[in-house]
């Protein structure tokens, strides 16, 4: 059964958009290397995984989340397992509803269903979908999948089609705890009104923490009476001796981000350079390569922000796999070490 955070303390997971870089030598096997994490990450302590869904691009190639979480979920007892996100515009909700009630069954209860509404061009030309009408079919996808998990009946092919109903529902009821992925600041106000998690990924989007903080305490002021919601937000880590070779990795990873024509950090790009850039990101406090010490002592200022996750993006732009390992392993010790300290 899912619970949220207790006594205050902060949760640390792992996210990967698992960036794959094919022109490299002895370019990896990116999906493989997902399943390893997610038995480092549960070895480490940390709270859970989470996967990207990206399509046609080499930006990100995780096409099917629910297919590489349940292959983590074979390796793992206690990590929870989520996506990030599921991109409902691209798919029909009733399959989408089968799928992660199905795979929240095989988890035994450990899904997270992160869940947005898509942000590159190429995706949507590739679906043939109007990007205009990107928000109501989230929107009516969305009301559609939780009405299933809870059992109810639903029409699945439109108004006309006969009522069904789910012959595999999640453990986690009424559903599993959903998290929307926010870009916009004007939307942060309508998600909280309904009382959903938010999920933040600032590097492409504001300038500093103290930005950050205000989009967070725009949510937390629209929430309901009674409801708290989380804020899960997404940045680089690297806790090790070789902070240059994660500083190598992750401009490589920016120059894949304008590639795929991410419009968010396109624009941060284009508005101000030096903010957007390697350098400045690591100013910001949204890249943080250290020591794992170092690590968790910049971790803690996004605690003062009112975080409820910090969800660390540790294999980015072909860091070797071993370095990643090292990475999430010795930087969930320190956060383990302080949260004994601190309690």
């Amino acid at each position: 059964m899912y619970t949220s955070r207790v006594g205050g303390s902060v949760k640390l997971s792992a996210f990967t958009v698992a960036d794959a870089y094919d022109e490299l030598p002895n370019a990896p096997d990116r999906l493989r290397e997902v399943v390893r994490l997610a038995q480092t990450s549960e070895r480490a302590g940390l709270d859970a995984l989470w996967v990207a869904e990206h399509h046609f691009h080499t930006g990100g190639v995780c096409p099917s989340p629910a297919v590489v979480l349940a292959a983590c979920g074979g390796v793992t007892t206690r990590l929870r397992l989520g996506s990030m996100v599921s991109v409902l515009p691209f798919h029909r909700p009733i399959d989408i509803a089968e799928q992660y009630a199905t795979l929240d069954r095989l988890l035994g209860g450990r899904l997270n269903l992160g869940v947005g509404s898509g942000y590159i061009s190429a995706e949507f030309a590739g679906f043939g979908v109007d990007r205009a009408s990107k928000r109501e079919r989230f929107e009516d996808a969305l009301e559609l999948m939780l009405t299933a998990f809870r059992g109810d009946e639903v029409h699945a092919a439109g108004p006309n089609s006969p009522p069904v109903r789910l012959n595999v529902r999640p453990v986690q009821q009424p559903h599993p705890p959903i998290w929307v992925a926010v870009q916009r600041r004007e939307a942060i106000a309508h998600v909280a009104r309904t009382g959903r998690s938010i999920a933040l990924i600032p590097y492409a989007t504001v300038a500093n923490r103290e930005e950050l903080g205000v989009e967070i305490r725009e949510y937390r002021s629209h929430l309901p009476t009674g409801r708290t919601g989380e804020v899960a937000v997404a940045i680089h880590l690297y806790a090790g001796e070789r902070p240059d070779r994660a500083r190598a990795a992750f401009r490589r990873y920016l120059e894949s981000r304008l590639r795929t024509h991410s419009k968010f950090y396109q624009h941060k790009t284009e508005h101000d350079p030096g903010a957007a850039s390697p350098d400045g990101l690591e100013r910001s406090g949204f890249a943080v390569f250290a020591s794992p010490r170092e690590v968790v002592r910049e971790l803690e200022a996004f605690e003062a922000l009112g975080v409820d996750e910090l969800i660390g993006i540790f294999d980015f732009g072909a860091l070797d796999e071993d370095e990643v390992g090292r990475s999430v392993t010795d930087l969930g010790g320190a956060w383990q070490r302080r949260g004994s300290r601190s309690g």
